[in-house]
């Protein structure tokens, strides 16, 4: 295969992954740690009325998913690139931060949180993913 439509499709997988990952896991979060009394998140508007509700533990889940979600869409970009597999994991990093900063615009959320989703959640976790795809690459040859 061509390797620029091989990295083009590792991209696009990338994003789908860490995008299914994400909302799993976001999913899962409201099940194990169940909203506050009251609260509706259905709509934005809703749950701009409902945040001042929500505690610490309710904001744990979104950041696992948002780091784990980058985590695996930037393995799973750099396992399936032909070429410039770090490059790719991070630029699936950069994706995901934009679309998590896009969101600190949107949501409401506390201070604390949202340092900690943006400086934490993306970059860092597609380099990691990143390097155990590269790593996995290269201990699978040998």
């Amino acid at each position: 295969m061509n390797p620029i439509v091989r990295n083009i499709l590792a991209v696009i997988t990338g994003i789908i992954v860490g995008s299914v990952v994400n909302m799993a896991l976001i999913s899962l979060g409201h099940a194990i740690i169940p909203l506050p009394e009251g609260a509706d998140v259905s709509t934005i508007e809703k749950m701009k009325e409902s945040v001042h509700l929500f505690g610490s533990e309710q904001f744990i889940f979104p950041f696992i998913a948002h780091a784990l979600g980058t985590l695996a869409g930037a393995f799973a970009a750099a396992k399936l690139a032909a070429t410039s597999k770090m490059r790719i994991a991070l630029g699936i990093g950069v994706y995901f931060l934009i679309a998590g900063i896009y969101m600190c615009f949107l949501m409401p959320a506390p201070v604390w949180f949202m340092a900690l989703d943006v400086l934490v959640a993306y970059i860092p976790m597609a380099y990691l993913g990143g390097k155990l795809a590269v790593g996995a690459v290269k201990n699978s040859v040998a």
